[in-house]
């Protein structure tokens, strides 16, 4: 049988993309709430999911009043730590992850990042589920202005850029949050506002051309990191 995640999608833009057929490969259905759009997110997670996903959006994590279904979304993500359900944080997903745990971010903080972002993974990411073995320096798409600017205690810090030192960690044996978005393909940039890049000097069709040379290879990391998170979820 299959298992079924969660996945708290935040704007109308801010899909799971090519990580939902990525999840099924692995034998992990997405089950998707647009609470933006009036959908009600549950009170519990089990029985009927094994794994949360949060997506990314325009928010801080406690942006109650611009998103009144995070305080929801925070207690499941609560829940899921302490029931150790798989939990994957993309973006904002991933700051509310590391707020929720102890964690601390800030809006417009740091330098944002645009566009394919090489990431450096640090030492601890050789032991981690989701990271091992993947290349020093893989790619990203990044798309973000607020940071994590420190992580839960006991957090296991495993990537970094240049320009946002937290960009991946996993709390306990079953929950990671990201800075970047594994889940978009340079694809998704020709839709960006074109607006507020250019408030921070970024032209959308460079940066939509140096992703498309970075496509490919970051694809091969991003699928295998889908699939092992599958592989934790399903095993639950």
């Amino acid at each position: 049988m299959t298992a079924t995640a969660l996945v708290v999608q935040n704007t109308p833009s801010g899909g799971l993309g090519r990580w939902e057929s990525w999840l099924a490969e692995g034998g992990l259905a997405a089950e998707v709430a647009h609470p933006y759009r009036g959908d009600t997110l549950p009170e519990r997670l089990l029985p009927d999911h094994r794994a949360l996903l949060v997506l990314g959006g325009g928010f801080l994590p406690d942006d109650d009043e611009r998103a009144p279904w995070l305080p929801r979304t925070r207690e499941l993500a609560r829940q899921a730590l302490a029931e150790g359900l798989p939990v994957f944080g993309i973006c904002l997903g991933g700051q509310l992850l590391a707020q929720v745990a102890g964690g601390a971010v800030r809006g417009s903080h740091g330098q944002p990042e645009f566009g394919s972002t090489e990431l450096t993974l640090r030492q601890e990411a050789a032991a981690d589920p989701l990271f091992t073995g993947l290349p020093e320096k893989p790619r990203a798409i990044e798309n973000h202005v607020d940071a994590i600017t420190e992580l839960p205690p006991g957090a296991v810090w495993l990537a970094a850029s240049p320009g946002c030192p937290y960009q991946a960690f996993r709390l306990g044996a079953r929950a990671w949050g990201v800075q970047f978005h594994p889940e978009a393909s340079a694809e998704r940039i020709p839709f960006w506002d074109t607006g507020r890049l250019a408030r921070h000097g970024v032209d959308r069709d460079t940066l939509h051309r140096a992703a498309l040379a970075d496509d490919a290879n970051s694809t091969r990391v991003w699928q295998q990191v889908a699939h092992r998170f599958a592989a934790v979820a399903t095993a639950v």
